[in-house]
């Protein structure tokens, strides 16, 4: 039966060790089996009278303990799960088990901190759809209602003992269901011994990504689950091909269980640039964790970047969902619940996440998952809760917060250069990116013929823009949606959307052009770098880190006021101090070149045609400017500064 469990027919090993317990209830080894197979297979109610009695050589008691105390909060007795919990603190060796036992007892701690709050939610089981089977995963597209079941398959999936599972469809107005229309997808996307679920689409509909099992058919895909795609073209969906996000192995790799990655839960955010999806890979921070990819302008997928642990526990993370009120919703078994997987929404303010449970009547002791909103205030969700038809239902809710108003933020914008005339032409294909205030990539997209650009923003937070494009300088712009925001009082509609408007003008990537440094001055007759000068110098380094590509030359002009002399030696103590700051903060030596010009390349007058002083030409004079060199030096590295004091960057002038 080992090799069964390894290869995942649970139901197979939990029937044959059930036989045994009929014979002796108190086999350890059997007990431990059966609640295993439970466990793994998505029914840890079930397997908790079996933990209750595992044990034997070879079994690991705080294992049994933890998951023993699991399948009681999934009952909903939380008391005996504390104590259980409680129990491990002291009994487990294992570090990394006593922590996460810590944090589920912190959990439990949080349950009446989550009922406190107020919850507006109406739920309603949607009879009409349900059946005995499994019906789960809802999306809802263009007049009709997707979702997955194992109704009318009669193969069974041994890992359960319960049919395989196909995609159907049925038009409905919201959540009203022509029940005569149901009928489930072509055998280009349902095979009878594999199971499919979790559509979901592009914005136009044209596009399905979905999962797809192939634990029966291991040389027709993957090895265990992943992602398939499949096109809408003339009116029939295209045959489904597996798509490279999935993780694959080697085909020896088929032996050895653990070896598997589990890819699946996909969805495609509200503009069909992103999709996430869960995973059980190598690299994450428990057992399934929520990964985003990027899609490219031709439908590529690539970028495949961990969500991070504000989101992924120790346990298990899926269905991530990724609303047009710009919400990111998901199930999680690891983050404070009721019991099994509950539903979470990620709330940002001011630049800042929580993750909050939606508390009941949404969550329950039971599994709540795949939650879809076809309206802000209405949608569609999962659960194996009790009183359904029986195994998971589909279930709409109403939100009816009465303060509930959404405000979707958006910046677009457009990518410009200089012609020679000055005039401002269309720079296409530019790839630009969306940083949080840390840095963090949150979107990029990669602009046409048009140069637009559009990405969603949230109140009251700082961004960066970085825009590529060949033959031009990487580009870094400060954004800021402080006080831009709308007042919610004002607002009369259940959404509003806010566009705000912004430009990016790249610089050509030439040897031949100089590019001045605003604002960086100096004191008279003085070389120190103060504060202001810093600043704009931080400017540089900057353009220096996004373009390694770059060596340049940096230049300090004077007006003409003193000899010729003085000058060219003040303004290349000038240069050569900027270059030392620039070295100071991480440009490598060899990509610098400081040079001192005087007064010989003025761009102003510095006097007036009648020979009177021309102040105003005399400060334009008076500046610092960079050129590039060369293109394709040495990438950026440390440098090791000549000035060791960083204080003699700082020195007031006199």
């Amino acid at each position: 039966m080992q090799k069964a469990f390894d290869q995942g027919q649970y139901q197979r090993v939990a029937d044959y060790y059930l036989n045994q317990i009929e014979k002796d209830p108190n086999d350890g080894r059997a007990n431990y089996m059966v609640a295993e197979s439970y466990r793994l297979s998505n029914r840890i109610k079930e397997s908790e009278p079996f933990y209750a009695r595992a044990q034997g050589k070879g079994i690991d008691d705080d294992t049994v303990l933890f998951y023993h105390a699991q399948a009681l909060k999934a009952t909903g007795n939380y008391e005996g799960a504390r104590a259980k919990l409680e129990e491990l603190q002291t009994s487990a060796q294992d570090d990394k088990l006593k922590k996460l036992a810590r944090k589920t007892l912190d959990g439990l701690s949080n349950l009446s901190k989550i009922e406190e709050k107020p919850s507006y939610y109406k739920v309603k089981n949607l009879e009409a759809i349900n059946t005995g089977f499994a019906e789960f995963s809802p999306v809802h597209l263009s007049g009709e209602l997707y979702f997955a079941s194992s109704r009318s398959n009669g193969s069974v999936y041994e890992a359960s003992g319960t049919p395989y599972t196909d995609i159907y469809k049925v038009a409905t107005k919201g959540a009203n269901i022509d029940v005569a229309t149901i009928s489930p997808l072509p055998s280009v996307i349902n095979e009878d011994i594999r199971n499919e679920a979790c559509a979901t689409f592009t914005p136009d509909g044209k596009t399905m990504v979905f999962a797809k099992g192939n634990t029966k058919q291991k040389k027709k895909g993957g090895f265990d689950v992943d992602l398939y795609i499949s096109r809408f073209r003339n009116g029939v969906w295209s045959a489904a091909e597996i798509i490279n996000i999935n993780t694959q192995f080697k085909e020896e790799d088929l032996a050895t269980a653990k070896n598997y990655s589990w890819d699946s839960t996909p969805s495609f955010s509200s503009d069909g640039r992103t999709i996430y999806f869960s995973s059980n890979r190598k690299g994450g921070y428990g057992g399934t964790d929520i990964y985003s990819a990027q899609v490219d302008s031709r439908g590529r997928f690539g970028k495949v970047k961990n969500m991070g642990p504000d989101i992924n526990t120790a346990g298990d993370e899926m269905f991530p969902y990724m609303a047009d009120n710009g919400k990111f919703y998901f199930a999680s078994d690891g983050h404070p619940g009721y019991g099994m997987l509950d539903l979470f929404v990620v709330n940002r303010l001011n630049g800042k996440t929580s993750i909050d449970n939606l508390g009941k009547p949404v969550n329950s002791t039971a599994d709540d998952f795949g939650i879809f909103l076809f309206r802000p205030d209405r949608g569609f969700f999962t659960s194996n809760r009790e009183g359904g038809k029986g195994d998971d239902d589909i279930y709409t809710f109403i939100n009816e917060d009465p303060n509930l108003k959404v405000v979707n933020y958006f910046l677009q914008g457009i990518t410009y250069t200089y012609k020679r005339d000055s005039t401002l032409e269309i720079v296409p294909d530019t790839h630009v990116t969306l940083l949080d205030n840390s840095g963090e990539v949150m979107q990029d997209f990669t602009t046409g013929t048009d140069g637009k650009f559009l990405f969603r923003t949230y109140e009251n937070e700082n961004y960066n823009l970085l825009a590529e494009a060949d033959g031009f300088l990487i580009k870094r712009q400060p954004f800021t949606m402080k006080g831009k925001s709308v007042d919610l009082t004002t607002l009369k509609e259940l959404v509003t959307n806010i566009t705000v408007d912004t430009v990016i003008i790249l610089d050509k990537l030439s040897t031949t052009i100089a590019f001045e440094l605003k604002n960086v001055y100096f004191g008279f007759d003085s070389a120190n770098i103060n504060r202001a000068a810093a600043k704009e110098l931080d400017k540089l380094v900057e353009i220096l880190n996004d373009n390694p590509e770059i060596k340049i030359e940096l230049s300090s002009h004077t007006d003409s006021v003193g000899t010729d002399a003085k000058n060219m030696d003040l303004s290349q103590r000038r240069a050569s101090s900027s270059v030392n700051y620039l070295i100071k903060n991480g440009i490598a030596p060899e990509r610098l070149v400081a040079k001192g010009y005087g007064e010989t390349k003025p761009v102003a007058r510095n006097t007036n045609p009648n020979g009177t002083d021309n102040p105003a030409g005399r400060a334009r004079n008076r500046r610092t400017e960079f050129r590039i060199l060369e293109i394709g030096a040495a990438p950026v590295r440390k440098g090791e500064g000549e000035i060791d004091d960083e204080d003699k960057f700082f020195k007031k002038d006199n």
